[in-house]
């Protein structure tokens, strides 16, 4: 019996397991960077127990004093298993994966590889401040391509974006966040084949960011940037980090495509040593034996975005929300709400509730917040109300 086959216990829905008594005795950034009185919902850390898989493997590792450094195909393996049966991605090669500490350093590394400080990087505004952030720290410049006013790639735009980046000459990289960060937004297979043609017209490298890939409601089908027509040359970078809430055990997976599997070599080794090795064997349990937990949270999700639509109609109908079947991350638009550039220092000060500021995620942020719904129902109907009650 392989270890997907294994009989596993029921599993409830991990976002009511937990009370928030249980979750303020937690010391991560989500509990510590408030007051006790504010609600945080903000940076993209769940309120679930670990799953037992995880939990097992880590404890397994421990017991064993199995704590030096990584090495080993183990994680991409179970990454290839997991995108072979969740998503029909037959081609992941372990020859063309490396260990990396987490997704925005393996971006980084990337980003070395192909490119140098002077060369562009288009990211799809609004998107994850990272991307402005840690992009321009090297030095390299930032370019926008606006999502559309569906929140969904603009095309047009994009191509805009690349032939500037081009005009500029050295190496231009695309950053795509696959899914979308913050929108939820998830880009079909037409949408990424069409992002593949015009990287490859302009001379572009598309670096994707998948760490949200496997929070995707079930109903809605996601595909790897890397198994569309004319990806050869991309690159994924992704982990179990958001799925699984395994932020404080980095590890990460960037994966070349066959046209860039020259560019792994430039990868200096001391990334893959720098990378946690228990953090690797706890990514390497969750995609390999936390399916059922995962399908579990989805299904817990989906009920969190009807519900979040339901109490903001009813609380805080100015507020608008498109529920999006990626991430567990609400975008909201609030600039008919009467809260200014930055509703979520409003939510804060007047509702005591956390949410993300829109302006970090560069163009398009302005008069949005960022809420996290991977939380229990109740967290969310108490959070709601404190956001009605900021409204003077």
């Amino acid at each position: 019996m392989t270890p997907t086959d294994a009989p596993v216990p029921e599993i409830g829905n991990p976002l009511r397991r937990l009370t928030l008594a249980e979750l303020r005795r937690r010391t991560s950034e989500k509990w510590r960077a408030h007051p006790p009185d504010v609600l945080p919902l903000f940076v993209a850390e769940m309120d679930v127990p670990l799953p037992e898989t995880v939990r097992d493997a880590v404890g397994e590792a421990l017991a064993l004093g199995d704590t030096g450094y990584t090495r080993g195909p183990a994680y991409a393996e179970a990454f290839a298993g997991f995108a072979r049966r969740r998503w029909g991605w037959e081609t992941v090669a372990t020859a063309r994966t490396t260990v990396v500490p987490d997704v925005m350093t393996g971006v980084l590394e990337v980003l070395a590889a192909i490119s140098t400080p002077r060369d562009t990087v288009v990211v799809n505004s609004p998107v994850y401040p990272p991307f402005h952030d840690y992009v321009r720290h090297t030095g390299r410049m930032v370019a926008e391509a606006p999502l559309g006013a569906d929140l969904r790639l603009d095309l047009a735009g994009l191509e805009d974006a690349y032939r500037h980046a081009a005009s500029r000459g050295g190496n231009p990289v695309h950053l795509l966040c696959n899914p979308h960060n913050p929108t939820g937004t998830v880009h079909t297979a037409a949408e990424l084949a069409a992002v593949a043609q015009l990287a490859e017209s302009w001379g572009v490298r598309v670096v994707a960011d998948e760490i949200h890939a496997p929070v995707v409601d079930p109903g809605t089908r996601y595909t790897p940037y890397l198994s569309v027509p004319g990806a050869e040359r991309g690159w994924a970078v992704l982990s179990a980090s958001k799925a699984w809430n395994l932020a404080g055990l980095r590890a990460g997976l960037a994966v070349a495509g066959p046209g860039a599997a020259a560019d792994v070599a430039r990868i200096p080794e001391w990334v893959a040593a720098a990378t946690s090795h228990v953090g690797v064997i706890a990514h390497t349990a969750a995609f390999t034996r936390g399916e059922p937990w995962l399908d579990a949270l989805l299904a817990g999700l989906a009920e969190n975005r009807l519900l979040l639509a339901e109490l903001l109609a009813e609380h805080l109908p100015e507020v608008r929300y498109r529920s999006a079947p990626g991430t567990y991350l609400a975008w909201l638009d609030c600039r008919d709400a009467g809260f200014g550039d930055d509703p979520a220092a409003v939510f804060l000060e007047r509702g005591r509730v956390a949410l993300t500021s829109g302006i970090p995620f560069g163009a398009g942020g302005a008069g949005w917040a960022r809420l996290n719904l991977a939380t229990s129902p109740e967290v969310l109907v108490e959070a709601v109300r404190r956001m009605a009650r900021a409204r003077r």
